[in-house]
């Protein structure tokens, strides 16, 4: 599939919210999904379109000169596993390094919870290069660990 990466853009959410709704073994939390929504907006966006459609997107949250997150990504089902999460986070960790951001960090469920869909979130963060630094379930619930994963842009 030919795509390409448009961004950092904001005031993205009315794109990127059909892929959130796309993929309910993530997003399936509506208070959870509609906060995404709300955040959109005012964060760097960076969407990957094919055909003028919007087929994935990642938006990033700076939280220090040093330091960012990925706040939310998304790939719709029928363009998984075809480099377009690889190719947005390329775009936004050079986006990054370019404002002299040092680390770069993910929130994701943690391992002990078994959940498929979250294992392989996992592994494709672990392949671009992150590592887990802690799972804590202060953060979300007992029933919902988040593992804070992190990479080192510089």
């Amino acid at each position: 599939m030919k795509f390409a990466i448009e961004g950092p853009l904001l005031g993205q959410s009315n794109l990127c919210e059909p892929t959130l709704r796309l993929l309910p073994a993530w997003f399936g939390i509506e208070a959870a999904t509609l906060s995404y929504e709300k955040e959109i907006d005012s964060l760097p966006t960076f969407l990957a379109k094919s055909g003028g459609q919007v087929i994935g997107f990642l938006s990033v949250k700076q939280h220090y000169p040093e330091s960012a997150e990925i706040y939310v990504m998304g790939v719709r089902p029928e363009a998984r596993l075809g480099g377009i999460g690889r190719a947005l986070m390329q775009e936004a960790e050079a986006y990054l390094k370019s404002r002299g951001v040092e680390y770069l960090q993910v929130k994701t469920l943690g391992p002990t919870n078994p959940d498929p869909a979250y294992a392989q979130t996992r592994a494709f963060y672990l392949a671009l290069g992150f590592r887990p630094l802690e799972e804590f379930k202060q953060i979300w619930d007992e029933h919902n660990p988040c593992l804070i994963l992190v990479k080192r842009l510089t």
